[in-house]
C-alpha cells in the first residue's frame, strides 16, 4: 500500500509479530468445513475472507507458510502459531481467515463448503447456553488475567 491509500480492512496475528492491511473489502467470506480446514484452525470448521493479493499488504513481519496440499499452502505467525491465510500456490487470491481481522465483526459469511465433513452438532451452537467470559471467570478473576495478547489495533 502506498503512503496515500489507507486499508479499509487490519488484522494481524494473536502476538502482534505479523500485522496486514487490505485495501478493499473482501469479494466473498465463507465458512470451510472440510476435514483439512478443522485440522488447521483446530477449530470444526475455519472462516475466510477471499482477497485479491495485490490487495493486502503485510504491514509487520511476514507469516511462515505450510504447504497442506499439492495445490494449497497456509499461512501462519511462526511465533505465536496463529493459522492466517488459505491460498493456491498458482493463485492471484488469498483467503485471509476472518478471527484475525480487528474488527471480526465486519467480516460475514454468504457461503458454507466442505459440508461433507460438517460435525452435526455444529447447527445447534446457538442453541447451547451461554456465559459471557466475566460471567465464567467472575469479576475478581477476570482483574487478576493479564493478557499478552496484540491489541485489535495497530
Amino acid at each position: 500500500m502506498t503512503d496515500t491509500s489507507k486499508p479499509v480492512l487490519t488484522g494481524g496475528c494473536q502476538c502482534g509479530a505479523v500485522r496486514f492491511g487490505v485495501k478493499t473489502a473482501p469479494t466473498r467470506v465463507s465458512i470451510c468445513h472440510c476435514r483439512m480446514c478443522q485440522k488447521a484452525s483446530g477449530a470444526p470448521f475455519a472462516s475466510f475472507a477471499d482477497i485479491t493479493k495485490t490487495d493486502l499488504t503485510w504491514t509487520k513481519g511476514r507469516p511462515s507458510f505450510f504447504r497442506s496440499s499439492s495445490i494449497a499452502e497456509r499461512g501462519f505467525c511462526a511465533a505465536c502459531g496463529t493459522p492466517l491465510s488459505f491460498g493456491r500456490i498458482d493463485g492471484d487470491r488469498i483467503e485471509i481467515m476472518t478471527g484475525t481481522f480487528d474488527r471480526p465483526d465486519c467480516i460475514v459469511p454468504t457461503r458454507q463448503f466442505g459440508t461433507e465433513s460438517r460435525l452435526g452438532w455444529v447447527v445447534g451452537i446457538s442453541n447451547l447456553p451461554s456465559q459471557t467470559t466475566q460471567q465464567n471467570y467472575g469479576p475478581e478473576k477476570m482483574a487478576t488475567i493479564v493478557s499478552h495478547q496484540h491489541p485489535d489495533h495497530d
